[in-house]
């Protein structure tokens, strides 16, 4: 395996990892966003009432983008293993 195939393979995996915890993470960060935001209107200076939209809002994410981030992660993980079967077999 050559430098040029681990700098491949290494940004094919980042771009799995942006893939799959991207959205959930810009998710997340939106529907902080959105609380605190209603927090400072209101003045109401809560630290447990940011965690229930959040929860909600990824469970949601997670029904919505599930199956794309399954089959990112299935789609990688059988290249990977095609690429272990041709370095064993050479």
């Amino acid at each position: 395996m050559a430098a040029g195939d681990v700098g491949a393979l290494l940004r094919e995996m980042m771009m799995v990892i942006l893939k799959i915890g991207g959205p959930l993470l810009a998710v997340s960060l939106a529907v902080g966003l959105v609380v605190s935001l209603i927090q400072a209107a209101t003045q109401i200076n809560e630290a447990t009432l940011i965690f229930a939209p959040k929860v909600l809002a990824i469970c949601v994410a997670l029904l919505l983008l599930g199956p794309f981030m399954r089959a990112s992660l299935f789609e990688f993980t059988t290249a990977m293993f095609d690429r272990m079967v041709a370095i064993g077999g050479s």
